[in-house]
């Protein structure tokens, strides 16, 4: 839809100017722009049209130009610089030029011209000073500083515009582009991408509604959240560039610990809530793990990055991991908690997970990609270490653990949930390696593409990485990460947004692993992990004896059940029968005998103030005792298995009405006979219900007198 019609003048090194018109349409006519692009040692320093269009990016009329530089060099005519054109001129030459110049431009540059004759004809004048005269089309210095051109006031008007609109649907959509514009810029490795963070960071801190939301004590919006969750995490990526330089790095510090000052500045839970010690620290460990929370430092969304920029690339073990695919030391049996090598002599990186995530996302995002797997696969394979250690020290001390009845919390903060996400930055690092087919991981891909489907990708023994056990694969390292993050007992955070995003994160990455269809090899995963969780205690969410404020595992549990019931439905049972607990309420219920569960009351009195996603739990709660009820039916051992568990750990009347109305749903099925069972599960639900209501005004309680009735009705009590 361009078509060029003249180029005036060209310089290969400096500089390019052209028209572009642009033909006419049903209700446009057509336009011709005028372009100028200057570039400095392959970047694009600078750009006029005189279309008008005001963007972040380039308008089509600059990048049409470009391409026809690029495409067709031969139809540009090329010139000397113009200083050199005008050294070869003599006086004559030079007065008739500079006037054509100035009759052609008239309008736009007699002022000008006038102020500089005035100047160079006034002997004491600055012009008169300095020596010779600037030259557009020559270049800049080679010590001159060059990076891509960047409309630094279209960027922060654009982004000022977003905002202003709420941040909601196309904002928000708009936003994040903006975001992934960053990161594209950074994997580049283009100066930019710090640049336009800076101005997109600027307008988000003076965004109006800080101090707004601040004076009413009003939370941000979710999605509002979101964004700035990102903003946090690109700043991390910015300051863990392994090749950046000391000072831009005590620059950004600057500007970061100035944002960071400013009252309005974003906590990073969301919520103004209790914060945690260093991102640097191991935290279950040493005196900080018991601190009193109401005496830690606040953590707004850009400490971390702050933090980050203590941390550096030098230690020797790290650079071996990143640097070369054969690191091993297969002489090196120390056995120790933070031995540099496991038992078949592979690389370990001890750092606190999250950090150590967060430089594998930075390696990422700057164009490492080679780099980030290999720290991934440290990072997994000291995981998988620790678990092993964990199960140890847990048989030593089970005993005495399971004598006491409590425990006391492993994990201050999740894996997953976690405010740098480091799960999630592992699978992705992964799942990536998987799906390569590129010439940036040449060489190094044990991959080889099949179908374009990830699930369909064979493993191939190459000696480009020799970091996995026998028959693995990245899919089955990323799968098997995912469920460790998962299934990982830990403290159920502050604040509501921070206990929503648990739950998100929880979701989003079961919805990517229901992406993968399980072979064999990944259901011995399923096995290894489902196996580990029962049996490693307080290391675990599904431990024997965990702590009361856990995060509940009923949504993962789910996932598992549903995923190992085709191949071993025992542990499957297992493992969603241990999941069911919800200990935050069981704490709370009142004391009697327990043995006869469907006596609880049916209010549970002061539901726990801190648990503000309490509502949602109890349904995932009840969602995965429907999926056990449904996959039971027609076995009576493990209905009664799964009816005595709703009855003790399920304390809402109206989830447990559910349940009765699922299981006489299940149970009457038209295309075959009613289960008898099943509707005697349904049956005694519906009078646990009853009971429950029995002391208590509910509007229901009709509908569920007359719902009982047709169900015992059902079974052939009447």
């Amino acid at each position: 839809s361009i078509i060029f019609l003249l180029f005036l003048f060209s310089r290969p090194g400096f500089h390019l100017s052209g028209t572009v018109t642009e033909p006419a349409m049903q209700s446009e006519p057509e336009t011709v722009c005028n372009v100028a692009i200057s570039f400095d040692r392959c970047k694009i320093t600078s750009v006029t049209c005189s279309c008008g269009n005001k963007d972040i990016f380039y308008c089509a009329h600059v990048v049409a130009l470009s391409l026809y530089r690029i495409r067709k060099p031969d139809q540009v005519k090329l010139h000397l610089p113009i200083s050199e054109t005008l050294f070869q001129m003599n006086r004559d030459q030079l007065q008739k030029f500079v006037q054509y110049l100035i009759t052609v431009h008239h309008t736009e540059v007699l002022p000008t011209a006038q102020k500089l004759a005035d100047e160079i004809l006034s002997q004491n004048s600055e012009i008169n000073q300095v020596h010779g005269a600037p030259d557009p089309t020559a270049g800049a210095s080679i010590d001159d500083e060059n990076c891509w051109h960047l409309d630094e006031e279209q960027v922060q008007e654009q982004v000022k515009i977003f905002l202003s609109q709420g941040g909601y649907h196309g904002s928000g959509k708009q936003l994040n582009l903006l975001f992934a514009k960053v990161r594209e810029m950074l994997k580049m490795r283009d100066s930019n991408g710090a640049r336009m963070l800076t101005l997109i960071t600027e307008q988000f801190m003076a965004d109006p509604r800080l101090a707004l939301w601040r004076q009413q004590g009003t939370a941000m919006t979710d999605k509002y959240r979101q964004l700035w969750d990102e903003l946090g995490a690109l700043w991390m990526c910015i300051v863990l560039n392994p090749h950046c330089k000391l000072e831009q790095k005590a620059s950004w510090l600057k500007q970061l610990k100035k944002w960071n000052s400013v009252d309005v500045c974003p906590w990073e839970d969301g919520n103004h809530g209790n914060e945690l010690p260093n991102l640097t620290n191991a935290l279950p460990q040493g005196e900080n793990a018991n601190q009193d929370s109401s005496n830690r430092p606040h953590r707004t969304v850009f400490t971390r990055a702050i933090e980050a920029c203590d941390l550096h690339w030098q230690d020797s073990h790290l650079q071996h991991i990143i640097s070369s695919n054969l690191y091993t030391n297969y002489c090196y049996h120390d056995d120790t908690e933070n031995s540099l090598f496991d038992s078949h002599g592979w690389p370990l990186w001890h750092e606190h997970v999250p950090t150590a995530c967060a430089r594998v996302d930075a390696l990422r995002s700057h164009g490492y990609p080679r780099e980030a797997l290999r720290l991934a696969i440290a990072i997994v394979n000291t995981l998988r270490r620790q678990q092993q250690k964990q199960l140890e020290m847990f048989r030593a001390q089970k005993k005495e653990l399971l004598h006491k009845g409590v425990t006391s919390i492993t994990n201050l903060e999740g894996l997953v949930g976690h405010p740098l996400d480091p799960i999630g930055t592992l699978f992705s690092s992964l799942m990536e390696a998987c799906r390569v087919d590129d010439e940036s991981f040449h060489g190094f891909s044990d991959f080889m593409e099949n179908m374009g489907q990830c699930k369909s990708l064979e493993y191939q023994h190459l000696p480009a990485h020799k970091f996995l056990e026998e028959g693995e694969s990245y899919l089955t390292l990323a799968v098997e990460v995912a469920l460790i993050g998962l299934g990982q007992q830990r403290i159920m955070p502050d604040g509501l947004y921070a206990q929503e995003k648990v739950c998100r994160n929880e979701e989003q990455l079961i919805s990517k692993l229901q992406e993968i269809e399980l072979d064999d090899t990944l259901v011995k995963i399923f096995r290894k992990q489902a196996v580990f969780l029962l049996e490693a205690g307080p290391y675990s969410g599904l431990g024997e004896v965990i702590h009361r404020e856990s995060v509940p595992m009923h949504t993962f549990a789910k996932y598992l059940f549903t995923s190992l019931l085709p191949h071993d439905a025992e542990l499957a049972y297992k493992t969603a029968l241990r999941a069911m607990r919800l200990l935050v309420m069981e704490s709370m219920a009142p004391s009697g005998d327990m043995s006869r569960p469907h006596h609880i009351a049916s209010v549970v009195p002061n539901r726990y103030p801190r648990w503000f996603t309490l509502s949602h739990i109890e349904s995932q709660q009840c969602e995965l005792a429907s999926t056990m009820l449904t996959a039971a039916k027609g076995d009576v051992r493990r209905l009664e298995t799964v009816l005595q568990s709703i009855q003790k750990n399920i304390h809402s009347s109206s989830h447990i009405f559910k349940l009765a109305q699922d299981a006489f749903k299940i149970a009457t099925l038209m295309e075959s006979l009613p289960d008898i069972t099943l509707l005697k599960v349904s049956l005694e639900l519906g009078l646990q219900v009853m009971r429950m209501t029995l002391s208590t005004l509910n509007w229901r309680r009709r509908e569920m007198v007359r719902w009982l009735v047709t169900c015992a009705t059902e079974v052939g009590m009447f």
